[in-house]
């Protein structure tokens, strides 16, 4: 079979195998991602200050709004779809792709040159701004060999390129900001991280590249990507065009601690719920057919991620204060303790949401999905200046809680097209984390120093290990023990 080719028909069995080995090298690759990623953001913590956080806040709102025009929805689209690509489609997604991100970067050179820019972002900034914009060219050499490895369900390849990029990134912009570069450290980085990947992923997964336009492929990529597009197009609207009106509005250093918040408590999220992500679209996509396999399906991401997620939302809730309290270097930080401690908490509904709303989307009901995202933008939107004007940057994290709060309607909505046990999934996670915040407040008034505040947290740590055995022994073993034999027989083969 050609390289550029993928598998139009495995076995059930055959789908399990390359789901749950792809799932967990993925997860162990990303968890040593996002220990690089946590790194990082350490010492940048030390060495920037709220403002400079401020500004690449800024910056990449600003590009996250013009990444909406750097596709249609091509990449989902070919993805999902049924049959197999042509090399016409992916060719043309190829070619649609590099004249929009092209697109990006004069749209980028405009904003730059037209001084709209200069009293919010500096001169660092806008050189930022470009570097960001230039990597959306770069990123359209990856795109392809990345739908084919995401189609084929092989994500133990798909993660290598992001490995290096992410070494030499953060690498780059650790040690340009120790040498006092301040936020230009980050355009040097990006460049550099966005050469790296592609090099990468030409290597593991080359494709016969060329440029191609056909007017029939185009419009049936298009016909369903669009939606996909819109879906994107509100979700921008909702986050990135609404965070860069915030960013706006109050002062750089406010909005420095929203972006330090808001980078330190989706960690959690990026481990989990995006790497399931990454796996579960294109596998429900596959088995979208086989309702009894999607909800077992369902039921495993749904326990597997909030068996993770809660503890660690529910823990840095808790102790965020304490720990920049005892670290004097991270003092600067204390006024962001309290929108850190709410967007981990909105977090923890956005974990049960987002796998189900994807998995809406690998059923093909984008119609739902958007429907969604109208509902979720409109609320940003409303409640979020009036929690501002109340509460100022705060405001930005409680309307957060508040929306996520609504969340619970993605399970309805799912329910609809597949019937699964929703709560059986997660209320032992839940019973248990509550129980370990419990032990966290009383025994932070017995704490004085950092090392006893290490012990603490590992105490509680140690308590949601022990619940959980004891409330859900059997419900662990039933869902991770078939899991355990699959990766077993992959590894004697």
């Amino acid at each position: 079979m050609p390289k550029d080719q993928v598998i139009t028909a495995v076995s059930v069995d055959e789908l399990k195998s390359r789901s749950v080995h792809g799932a967990a090298s993925y997860f162990l690759r990303t968890l040593f991602l996002q220990g690089i990623g946590m790194v990082s953001l350490l010492f940048l913590s030390s060495f920037l200050e709220p403002s400079e956080f401020g500004v690449y806040g800024l910056v990449t709102q600003i590009i996250g709004i013009l990444v909406f025009f750097s596709d249609v929805g091509l990449a989902a689209v070919l993805i999902q779809k049924a049959q197999q690509p042509t090399i016409k489609d992916y060719r043309t997604a190829f070619t649609l792709q590099q004249i929009l991100s092209w697109l990006i970067v004069a749209l980028s050179l405009l904003l730059i040159y037209s001084g709209v820019l200069d009293q919010k972002i500096g001169v660092s900034g806008k050189w930022l701004l470009l570097s960001l914009a230039l990597s959306f060219p770069l990123a359209t050499l990856k795109t392809i060999p990345s739908i084919i490895l995401e189609r084929e369900l092989n994500f133990s390849k798909l993660v290598m390129p992001q490995i290096f990029e992410q070494i030499v990134f953060h690498l780059t912009v650790v040690v340009l900001a120790w040498q006092g570069w301040g936020v230009i450290a980050y355009a040097y980085a990006v460049i550099l991280r966005s050469l790296t990947g592609v090099v990468v992923m030409n290597i593991i997964q080359p494709w016969a590249i060329g440029l191609h336009l056909d007017i029939q492929s185009v419009v049936s990529l298009a016909r369903f990507g669009i939606k996909f597009q819109l879906n994107d197009f509100l979700a921008r609207i909702k986050d990135q065009l609404f965070y860069l009106a915030i960013g706006w509005y109050l002062p750089n250093r406010e909005f420095g601690y929203i972006t330090w918040a808001k980078n330190w408590s989706m960690y959690p999220y990026q481990l989990t719920v995006q790497n399931i992500m990454t796996i579960t679209f294109p596998t429900f996509s596959r088995i979208q057919d086989n309702k009894e396999l999607l909800r077992r399906a369902i039921e495993k991401t749904i326990f597997a991620v909030t068996l993770v997620i809660f503890p660690i939302l529910f823990g840095m809730s808790l102790f965020i204060r304490p720990i920049l309290e005892f670290i004097p270097a991270y003092a600067k930080w204390l006024p962001a303790s309290l929108s850190f401690t709410l967007f981990c908490l909105s977090i923890v509904w956005s974990a049960i949401s987002t796998p189900l709303t994807n998995t809406l989307n690998a059923l093909g009901r984008i119609d739902t999905t958007l429907k969604l995202m109208v509902f979720w933008t409109v609320l940003t939107w409303v409640i979020t200046p009036i929690a501002v004007i109340f509460w100022n940057y705060d405001g930005v994290a409680i309307a957060a809680l508040l929306i996520s709060l609504t969340s619970g309607i993605s399970v309805i909505l799912t329910k609809k097209y597949v019937q699964f046990q929703f709560f059986d999934q997660v209320w032992r996670q839940l019973l248990a984390s509550t129980m370990m915040i419990g032990l966290g407040l009383l025994g932070l008034s017995f704490v004085n120093s950092l090392t006893q505040l290490f012990i603490l947290i590992i105490l509680c740590g140690l308590l949601y290990v022990g619940l959980m055995f004891v409330l859900g022994k059997n419900k662990i073993y039933q869902e991770f023990l078939p899991i355990g034999r699959i990766l077993m027989k992959k590894m004697l083969k």
